[in-house]
C-alpha cells in the first residue's frame, strides 16, 4: 500500500479501543445511548461518508454497498438516503435496533467473518471501526482477524468493486502494518489517502482497495 514516506505522526492520548479489550465492552449502556443518539457525531460521520463516496467513485447506479461495523448505522442511513442499496453489518446488537433500519438489511455479525456468499458486493465502506480490529503490531490475534478481514473483503466484493476504510490509527507504523497484512494476504490494490495530514483535529485517513478481477 503506498504510503508518503515524509508524513509521520504519532498519538499520545490513549483511545477507547486501548483501554478495552472488545468493542462491545465500551459501546454499552449509556455509553451506547449517548452515542448513537448524538447529532454531532451524524454530522460528522455524514460528512466523512459523503468524502469516502468520493475516493470509491461508485459508476454503478444500482450498487450494493456492505457498510462494515455501521453501528447505529449513521452512515448506511445517509448512503440509503442518497439512493443506494445498502446492507448494514454490525457485531454490536443494541446498535441494530437504536433506528428502524429494516430497509438497510441489518446483519448481526463481526465483519471480520461477514456471512455473505463471494462476489455479493459492489463497494464496501468502513467508518471508524478498523482501529477497533488494528490497534497493536505486536498482537498476533489482531494480526489474524485482519487477515481474516482481508480475504473475506476480497471474497465478497464483485470483480471491479472497491473498498474504502476510514480509521484513526495511532500513529503511521500501525497504517504500514495494516497495508502490509492486506498486500501480503490478498491480490487488493490500493493505497492511503490523508486528509488535512498535518492537523491532528481535522485529519481524516482513508484506505481505498480495488479489486481488479
Amino acid at each position: 500500500m503506498k504510503l508518503n514516506e515524509d508524513f509521520n505522526f504519532n498519538i499520545k492520548k490513549r483511545r477507547p479501543e486501548e483501554e478495552y479489550e472488545n468493542v462491545s465492552d465500551y459501546f454499552r449502556g449509556d455509553v451506547l445511548t449517548q452515542y448513537a443518539n448524538s447529532k454531532s457525531i451524524m454530522r460528522i460521520q455524514e460528512k466523512i461518508t459523503l468524502r469516502a463516496l468520493e475516493l470509491i467513485d461508485i459508476k454503478k447506479k444500482d450498487a450494493l454497498i456492505l457498510d462494515a461495523g455501521c453501528g447505529p448505522g449513521f452512515a448506511a442511513m445517509y448512503l440509503k438516503e442518497i439512493g443506494h442499496s445498502v446492507v448494514a453489518l454490525d457485531i454490536i446488537l443494541e446498535f441494530l435496533n437504536v433506528y428502524e433500519i429494516k430497509d438497510l438489511n441489518p446483519i448481526n455479525a463481526d465483519m471480520c467473518f461477514p456471512p455473505f456468499k463471494p462476489s455479493t458486493f459492489d463497494a464496501i465502506i468502513s467508518i471508524s471501526a478498523l482501529q477497533w480490529i488494528f490497534r497493536d503490531i505486536n498482537n498476533r490475534i489482531m494480526h489474524l482477524m485482519l487477515e481474516n478481514l482481508s480475504k473475506s473483503f476480497f471474497k465478497i466484493l464483485k470483480p471491479k468493486g472497491r473498498v474504502i476504510i476510514q480509521f484513526y490509527p495511532k500513529n503511521k507504523d500501525l497504517m504500514k502494518r495494516i497495508g502490509k497484512i492486506i498486500a501480503d494476504t490478498t491480490d487488493f490494490k490500493g493505497n492511503f489517502i490523508i486528509d488535512n495530514p498535518n492537523r491532528q483535529k481535522k485529519r481524516k485517513i482513508f484506505l481505498l482497495l480495488s479489486k481488479e478481477s
